[in-house]
């Protein structure tokens, strides 16, 4: 057309770091800077995901979160204010350039191995089983009616199906099963809205700021409750002396287990629970075994919040829990999280969570793969001498109690 070509700009990491406020947000993917301040708010992610990392490198976070970024780099491409200078590293804060190219080409690797492709076999079978058991606790209820043996037999085949529903809907809503997103997220309503009572969005929301940033205070909510207990070797002792907030958190663990369980006890039923995310839980019971006495319907919630919650913080609680550290994202991830010992029980039990490196490195890989990119996880590790942890099913359970 004869127009004169728009100049690139250039901006060092210096420049880019100031822009990491609340209304004012840049971001560097592929050492291109984007402007990200408006579009935050339209992140389909939520936007504090994509707050949380303002004024970083946000390569790798981009690649483990999306599973098409050719697809996504359309809306980047009106969002693009420059690129980083050309005497600039590629990535923020002195980070292991080595490291993370290293990483990347790993990475890279796994996607040749086909390892983010997953098996509609796999799937299928494990959706089967869940309905299985649903049909199965109707079919006892109808024809046995509702007393105590059958109430509790019913009560272990519901705990499972509804454990095993909360891994699925996970792997819906990390978009690792099917190749168009959309299909993973009409999936994931269904599983997490009708299997188990609970909202997608609630669910996108707080779990993929866990992912981008685990164990970081304020960023992870996963971590920040403390208007009930403090998490971490520093911030109770720190909370409890100071007298912040409302508890004295440096005696927490003399209370914690005692609180718990006297307030377990208190629960109501469902109709008249007070928090409604504790309804959510308690709905796919109540629709789909209604005929139940209430006093008997909180066997299956009490058997299942202790399988969830156990499983779900073995990988998590007992590592480092502190404030924000810039990592790179192989460091960041590894020092927030754990493995168990794999085994065909531990891989049904925990939903593959037994295999959490991996998959908070690769979000978007189907969980039966992890344990095909293991090993070159493993190496990686130990050429950079960062921590790989693994542990038994048993360890974990008494490293959260510790």
């Amino acid at each position: 057309s004869g127009e004169p070509e728009a100049q690139v700009r250039f901006y060092t990491w210096e420049e880019i770091q100031k822009h990491n406020l609340r209304t004012d947000k840049w971001l560097v993917i592929e050492r291109k800077v984007y402007n990200v301040t408006k579009w935050a708010n339209r992140h389909p992610g939520g936007q504090r995901v994509i707050s949380h990392c303002a004024g970083e490198d946000a390569t790798d976070a981009f690649q483990a979160f999306h599973i098409n970024p050719t697809l996504v780099q359309k809306f980047l491409k009106p969002l693009l204010i420059g690129e980083l200078a050309p005497g600039e590293p590629s990535h923020d804060r002195d980070k292991n350039s080595q490291l993370v190219e290293d990483f990347r080409t790993l990475r890279k690797t796994a996607e040749d191995m086909n390892l983010f492709r997953a098996s509609p076999l796999f799937f299928s079978l494990y959706l089967g089983h869940i309905i299985v058991m649903e049909v199965l606790a109707w079919l006892m209820l109808s024809y046995f009616g509702t007393g105590w043996i059958t109430t509790l037999i019913l009560a272990c085949i519901l705990t499972t199906s509804q454990a095993q529903a909360g891994w699925l809907q996970h792997d819906f809503g990390h978009l690792s099963v099917f190749k168009k997103s959309s299909w993973n997220h009409i999936v994931h309503k269904f599983v997490i809205g009708h299997l188990k009572g609970a909202s997608a969005n609630w669910w996108n929301h707080r779990h993929f700021q866990h992912h981008a940033k685990p164990n970081i205070f304020k960023k992870d909510p996963d971590v920040n409750m403390l208007h009930v207990f403090v998490l971490g070797d520093t911030q109770p002792v720190e909370y409890g002396k100071k007298k912040l907030k409302y508890l004295p958190y440096n005696h927490q663990h003399e209370y914690f287990f005692l609180s718990e369980m006297l307030l377990s006890s208190l629960i109501p039923c469902s109709h008249t629970l007070p928090d409604p995310s504790r309804f959510m839980r308690f709905f796919p019971t109540f629709v789909s075994v209604g005929p139940f006495l209430c006093k008997k319907k909180r066997h299956q919630a009490f058997l299942e919040s202790h399988w969830f919650v156990w499983v779900t913080q073995m990988n998590h609680i007992p590592m480092e829990i502190d404030s924000e550290k810039h990592r790179d994202w192989l460091s960041s991830q590894l020092a927030a999280t754990c493995n168990i010992e794999q085994s065909l029980f531990n891989d049904w039990f925990t939903g593959h969570l037994n295999f959490q490196i991996e998959h908070h490195l690769f979000p978007t890989m189907p969980r039966h793969n992890f344990w095909k990119v293991k090993p070159l996880v493993k190496s990686l590790c130990a050429k950079y001498g960062v921590q790989y942890e693994e542990k038994p099913l048993g360890k974990a359970f008494v490293d959260i109690v510790g």
